[in-house]
């Protein structure tokens, strides 16, 4: 028999789904009471101020000299002109108290939706604790969290072999793996950044070993799809102790193994510079504006296969080839990933050539500019012999056509079995489903339970 705990439990999304249909309708209220007709010229002056800013944002990246400067002020000027006019009209706040209703209704129907069928994580296994753990510290990642959290020492303290990679010299680390593996080593961990897990990774795969990420880098997006602390990287050593395990995807690219993703056109061009690492923001705005109008660089086609139906897509000026699909459809979910065991690459091809497709990328995986794929194979051809590629953050230039394939379930991911940043997806907005949601409630609450 359900306890009362558990009614509760099965409630509190209903009611947080009744609340987001509360929030959205006081939102329409409170600009139609206050503003009445001019209403919709509030929401159509702030439309028009983002499509005026997000053209200026394309002519300031793709234009040089006077022109850029004067896209940069449009870009920032009219966002700020809204406001005024919304001041002057003495509607502002009620501007701002719709809006925060809104945001507060998207979040409500999508925190309900997550409780009752949010994407499910990774499938976690007990194990038992490694007896030969072998771990690569780089002691120059992250500006030298090594150092800065004794990561050597506490890990040899849990019985760990520890190899500090000599910041003069250049070492093959996946050698290094490799030759752990011939001795003995059961486990197989680095605290780096993101290229260096890749070549580990890629090792402890071919030898059918664990591997242990330590978020001893400075972005560390691996560590941050895993749910592993990225403030305290020694609490990342808590998996030889109290472990379990995942099994999730790898991507591959050529020969080459990458946990994230593999970035072709402008932005793997823009690393490429050598003036990229002293002064990005200077390279990247000197380079842009020809990259972005086709005047240089490669011109790329992708095609997609090993879904329902194969795609492609042409000359675009972005192409981001992924270990499981990014988030797209939640600005707060941006640059992360739901699993990491869907057995699938994510693909997003970006192809703006003018200031109103520009303006349409505002509508997000609707947007005809942005192409957002899933597949088991990728290849990449270009009209050139070789294309500037960015693997994981390391900067190659790879022979075309390039392939990627997805190795579903390759890696053994050793974790700690408490950790603080276990993601939890939320699904798309849908407001039928909040609604019918929000009803199923009401016939619960009166005793008639839903099938």
């Amino acid at each position: 028999m359900p306890t009362a705990a558990h009614a509760r439990k099965r409630l509190a999304p209903r009611w947080t789904a009744r609340l987001a249909l509360v929030a959205g309708t006081a939102a329409a209220v409170v600009l139609l009471l206050f503003a009445g007709l001019q209403s919709l010229l509030l929401v159509g002056v702030g439309l028009a101020g983002l499509v005026i800013a997000a053209a200026g944002a394309w002519w300031a990246l793709a234009r040089t000299g006077p022109a850029r400067a004067l896209a940069a002020v449009l870009a920032c000027a009219a966002p700020v002109a809204v406001v005024v006019l919304y001041a002057v009209a003495g509607l502002l706040w009620v501007a701002l108290v719709s809006l925060a209703l809104w945001v507060l209704a998207v979040l409500c129907g999508r925190t309900a939706l997550a409780a009752v069928g949010g994407p499910a994580g990774v499938r976690e296994h007990a194990v038992a604790a490694p007896r030969r753990p072998f771990l690569i510290m780089n002691p120059r990642s992250g500006g030298g969290k090594v150092g800065t959290f004794h990561l050597e020492e506490k890990a040899k303290a849990l019985g760990a072999q520890v190899a500090v990679l000599d910041p003069d010299h250049r070492q093959d680390v996946a050698a290094l793996a490799r030759q752990a593996a011939d001795e003995g080593a059961d486990l197989l961990g680095v605290a780096g950044g993101d290229g260096t897990q890749a070549l580990v990774a890629g090792v402890a795969a071919e030898r059918g070993l664990p591997f242990m990420v330590i978020a001893a880098g400075t972005r560390n997006h691996f560590a941050l799809d895993l749910g592993l602390d990225r403030d305290d990287p020694s609490l990342c050593l808590n998996a030889l102790t109290e472990g379990v395990e995942l099994r999730i995807d790898l991507g591959r690219i050529g020969d080459r193994i990458f946990v994230n993703n593999a970035s072709f056109g402008a932005y793997a061009t823009v690393v490429q510079s050598p003036a990229y690492r002293d002064d990005k923001a200077r390279t990247a705005l000197q380079l842009l504006p020809d990259l972005l109008t086709h005047h240089s660089g490669p011109r790329l086609t992708v095609r997609a296969q090993g879904t329902d139906s194969e795609a492609a897509i042409e000359a675009p000026q972005a192409v981001l080839v992924s270990n499981n699909p990014y988030r797209t459809d939640d600005p707060a979910g941006m640059g992360r990933r739901e699993r990491l065991d869907s057995g699938v690459l994510g693909v997003l091809g970006i192809k703006v050539d003018n200031a109103a497709q520009a303006a349409g990328m505002l509508r997000g995986r609707r947007s005809p500019g942005l192409a957002s794929l899933t597949a088991q194979d990728v290849v990449v051809d270009a009209d050139a012999p070789s294309i500037p590629v960015g693997v994981d953050g390391e900067a190659l230039v790879l022979p075309t056509p390039v392939h990627c394939r997805i190795e579903p379930r390759a890696l053994r991911v050793r974790v700690p079995r408490r950790r603080p940043g276990v993601p939890r997806g939320r699904p798309p907005m849908n407001w039928r489903r909040v609604g019918r949601l929000a009803r199923t409630m009401g016939r619960t609450a009166a005793g008639r339970h839903p099938r």
